[in-house]
């Protein structure tokens, strides 16, 4: 099944790198005029140059970034109909008397508080143009435990937001939805591997499917989401992690019988 944007302004925060580079990339594959917008300018403009889009400066957490954002979308490109919140921060996994108020406030200001602030600015947009469909990047971390004492809490806000949202603005038209990725093959990924905070057989073993997940696989699961072929789907929370979620209880049992 191919989806087809036929030239819809999509808007990519977090688009520079990672899962909203992959997004921004299958987006323009399948028609859409691409905004990429993130903090590294120089990057955006990298990957809106290959993708046939534009670039904007934006840092999610900040009202008046994301309001200068919104209007030079609408100067240059018109209203956004497609909006994939992918902006967002790891955090170090630090037990709670070690992980400083500062650090857990910047986690939270990227990863919930700009995906309400986007979700706020373009999805009242949207709504007053008649329709439109947004789809957050959570993660499987706020779907359960872990030792992420700042990300885990923030993306489980992404994901009840989501659904607040979905109520909020289907009327109007706007579905909003959420993918929920596993451990991801990214540039982040491999960092927290060099700086040994993630072992890489340990991530493996506990996905049913034996691997990592890939960027262009979240974003294909992003695009659906997006598209006409979704047209019935919101408030919907789509993990997309490898098996992750489904083989963690096994551990209990002594693992997956691989054999």
């Amino acid at each position: 099944m191919r989806v087809d944007f036929g030239g819809r302004v999509a808007v990519v925060t977090g688009g520079a790198s990672g899962i909203g580079e992959a997004c921004a990339r299958v987006l323009a594959e399948a028609g859409a005029r691409v905004v990429v917008a993130d903090r590294n300018v120089d990057a955006a403009h990298a990957v809106a140059a290959a993708v046939g889009g534009v670039a904007l400066p934006l840092d999610v957490g900040d009202d008046a970034s994301v309001d200068a954002a919104l209007a030079a979308v609408q100067a240059q490109c018109g209203t956004a109909t497609v909006l994939v919140n992918s902006a967002g921060v790891l955090q170090r996994t630090l037990p709670p008397e070690e992980l400083t108020l500062r650090e857990w406030d910047f986690v939270a200001r990227v990863d919930l508080r700009g995906t309400y602030l986007c979700c706020a600015r373009f999805g009242a947009a949207m709504a007053r143009a008649g329709g439109g469909a947004i789809v957050n990047i959570a993660s499987v971390a706020g779907m359960g435990s872990g030792p992420l004492h700042s990300y885990g809490p923030a993306k489980a806000g992404v994901i009840n937001l989501t659904e607040c949202l979905a109520a909020e603005w289907g009327p109007k038209g706007v579905r909003v939805n959420a993918v929920s990725p596993g451990f991801t093959h990214t540039p982040a990924l491999e960092k927290g591997i060099a700086t040994r905070t993630l072992a890489p057989d340990d991530m493996t073993a506990n996905c049913a499917l034996g691997r990592l997940v890939q960027a262009r696989e979240i974003a294909h699961a992003v695009a659906f989401l997006a598209s006409a072929q979704a047209g019935a789907i919101t408030g919907v929370n789509l993990p997309v992690d490898a098996g992750y979620l489904v083989a963690t209880p096994w551990a209990s049992y002594g693992g997956l019988r691989r054999g």
